[in-house]
């Protein structure tokens, strides 16, 4: 009798296993795993906090006087699909970057990027979305509350991220946290964060990582689905830029508060608005000979203006201020200040100019050159450039890094203008108020993201 119970238990016992066995099936996802037990695949960068290895996981320690710390991959990585889990010290402010980069020529080497946030504040925005030594949050957790409530406090948390294309998708121990779509940047590393702290912390709190492992293969099969509406950068301001002044000054779709600089309306001919993409077409180089340039409908005098571009091989265009669009009535394009964008290998026009190298892209066109170690995306590809305007002093940046500044009015500024092709032009580039001006030199270059903080 005693047998033959102990073996309706043991056979109660292999079923229970059996059921258990099909409630949790084997995951065949071919994962590759991103650590081996040691810190090899990996470098760090930035500060100088402190990793090891600890029981398989990879540890990260801080220490007072650095700035943030970077493990980062070897490897650089694109499209993938990425899960880990992690346990943060409650005081701690930590992320995981991916797509990220370090330049010399960016910030002295920083680490930017997209950072996928961890923080166990009272904010919770853990798995929100931020955009490392650039643009700042892209998406936070203020409406998602779900997420917000799914990290767990002194525990292991567990991240899904999947960057695809233009998406970025993830989740916080199953939950859907961020959903956007940006294409600032295509490829980068990997990175875990140590961030930095003040003599008022604590040194030596910790964060650990652990079953790092990382798709890149079969995405499509693999990628889930995300319920939450995406947030779109394209054409749109940032939630850093919304709170600090910034405004679109073109909107992505219509014409809307440009004008032809020798028109009262958008010019019929030579313009084309296509997918959120504004592009002077081609009319085989002649300037101002199809559309003719375009200049904002509102008059600019302090400022900072953002604006991406992309050449194509040999193209010639400019991103023109304080214009006054009353100097020139006449054939050519209207006169202003000059952000140059060239291609540089291919145009005459980089070997020109009043000033050596004057007339190459992010110069100040005929005055002054800019940086010759300027950080230049290649053709087909999208750069941004930005200028600050303020009490008449300007500077030109590209891709992050400034290439040149200067004294608007001051005796140098003039002396070049003396020297220049604007010499003909009393008190040039002198206005304490112009229009943005896009030009139109005949060759197809195309423009999106173009947004301004007036400063007053």
């Amino acid at each position: 009798m005693i047998n033959k119970m102990n073996k309706l238990k043991l056979g109660a016992l292999v079923l229970l296993q059996c059921w258990a066995c099909a409630e949790a099936p084997k995951d065949n996802t071919p994962w590759v795993n991103l650590t081996d037990g040691t810190l090899n695949g990996w470098n760090q960068k930035g500060g100088k906090a402190i990793y090891k290895v600890n029981e398989g996981a990879i540890v990260g320690s801080t220490i007072h006087d650095t700035p943030n710390s970077f493990l980062t991959t070897n490897k650089m990585y694109d499209d993938f699909i990425l899960e880990l889990d992690y346990k943060v010290d409650s005081t701690m402010n930590s992320g995981i970057q991916i797509r990220s980069n370090s330049f010399p020529n960016y910030r002295d080497g920083r680490v930017h990027g997209y950072q996928i946030e961890i923080d166990p504040s009272k904010r919770a925005w853990s798995a929100g979305i931020y955009d490392e030594a650039r643009r700042g949050w892209l998406v936070n957790l203020d409406n998602n509350p779900a997420a917000q409530k799914a990290f767990k406090q002194n525990d292991w948390n567990h991240y899904r991220i999947e960057a695809i294309g233009d998406t970025i998708k993830t989740w916080i121990n199953g939950v859907p946290a961020a959903h956007l779509i940006d294409d600032k940047t295509a490829s980068g590393f990997i990175a875990l964060q140590v961030h930095g702290i003040g003599k008022e912390k604590k040194e030596g709190t910790e964060i650990a990582w652990k079953n790092i492992k990382i798709l890149t293969d079969s995405l499509s099969k693999y990628s889930k689905k995300m319920p939450l509406a995406p947030v779109v950068t394209k054409n749109q301001l940032t939630i850093n830029e919304e709170k600090n002044g910034w405004k679109m000054l073109w909107d992505g779709k219509s014409t809307l508060g440009w004008r032809g600089a020798q028109l009262d309306n958008f010019p019929d001919k030579g313009w084309e608005i296509k997918d959120g993409v504004l592009t002077v077409l081609s009319s085989g180089g002649e300037e101002s000979a199809a559309g003719g340039d375009i200049v904002t409908t509102d008059l600019y005098g302090d400022f900072e203006l953002q604006v991406d571009f992309k050449l194509t091989e040999g193209a010639n265009s400019g991103i023109k201020y304080y214009v006054d669009t009353d100097l020139n009535k006449g054939s050519g394009s209207s006169i202003g200040l000059e952000y140059q964008i060239l291609d540089d290998e291919r145009h005459p026009d980089a070997k020109l100019g009043s000033q050596e190298g004057s007339r190459t892209v992010a110069s100040l066109y005929d005055l002054i050159q800019a940086d010759i170690n300027k950080p230049i995306n290649p053709i087909g590809e999208w750069n941004t450039a930005h200028i600050i305007s303020k009490d008449n002093h300007v500077e030109h940046w590209l891709n992050g890094t400034k290439v040149l500044e200067y004294e608007r009015k001051s005796e140098a500024y003039r002396k070049l203008v003396s020297e220049s092709k604007y010499a003909k032009w009393p008190n040039f580039g002198e206005g304490d108020r112009g229009h943005i001006l896009l030009q139109d030199h005949g060759d197809r270059v195309s423009f999106k993201n173009i947004k301004i903080k007036p400063i007053f």
